[in-house]
């Protein structure tokens, strides 16, 4: 494996999203805060919402402390970033959590279920249906969902995990299908191994439940590092300008090679 994995920042036209608005879920860490920086960079304003608020929080973007998880939560998020910018012109939902079980799909238990559909999948749908309508009105917007590598190939430690990411997947393609012909895109982004701190947590709960090294869990990515969070916000920002303007209910994998499959 290749070591050095830092990258960027790029270059980004500071225009490129002038005068759009973006509300970007568990935005404060990890892939989450790359898009932040990424949307800002290119001259959005952006919200980044979280459970709990982090120090040095960028000063010209706006942190709102909420969590989406629930039906009362995710309704007080969108208010709050509606109320804080005028409006959302992008919606990022990139908050989730999942926790691995190593004792397998069995030992996952009902309350670990319906926690893995709120943050993972029912976040999203709350926020979509509170702030789309205005977005139709507008007849503009996107919306990118956040998904997982885990969604096409789930192991059994987070079966609850891949199965909320994958109700994720089938509701976003339905979801483009709809708002399309109100110029209102869609789509998904599915991230394999990147070194952020859920995830590089996920990966090690993963390895010592499977008595590995934690270098083995990603030993097989053919590009031979693992992914950061600039990564991802970089298709992120490709998406959300008007450069992925013919682009509406596609999902994509992001994982240096490592999936042994066709989407």
């Amino acid at each position: 494996m290749v070591n050095n994995i830092t990258r960027g920042p790029f270059p980004v036209s500071s225009q490129e999203l002038a005068g759009k608005r973006a509300l970007v879920t568990g935005g404060t860490r990890g892939i989450g805060a790359a898009i932040v920086r990424r949307l800002r960079d290119a001259g959005a304003q952006v919200v980044a919402s979280a459970r709990t608020p982090v120090e040095n929080f960028p000063t010209d973007a706006t942190f709102l402390q909420g969590d989406v998880s629930s039906l009362a939560g995710a309704r007080a998020v969108a208010k709050g970033a509606v109320e804080a910018l005028g409006g959302i012109d992008i919606l990022i939902n990139n908050a989730g959590a999942a926790v691995a079980y190593s004792g397998g799909v069995l030992a996952i238990d009902d309350e670990a279920w319906l926690d893995a559909l709120n943050a993972n999948y029912l976040s999203a749908v709350r926020l979509t249906a509170a702030l789309v309508p205005a977005m139709i009105a507008q007849k503009s917007g996107v919306i990118v969902n956040v998904s997982t590598g885990a969604a096409f190939l789930p192991v059994p430690p987070l079966a609850h995990y891949g199965a909320a990411k994958a109700a994720l997947n089938a509701y976003t393609k339905s979801l483009a299908s709809e708002i399309a012909l109100h110029g209102v895109r869609a789509m998904v982004i599915s991230p394999g191994n990147v070194a952020s701190p859920g995830a590089d947590k996920i990966r090690e709960d993963l390895a010592k439940g499977m008595s590995l090294d934690p270098a083995a869990m990603t030993a097989g990515v053919p590009l031979g590092r693992v992914g950061v969070p600039s990564d991802i916000a970089e298709m992120v920002g490709f998406l959300v300008s008007d450069r992925g303007a013919w682009i509406t209910g596609s999902n994509f994998l992001i994982d240096g090679g490592e999936a042994p499959f066709v989407i």
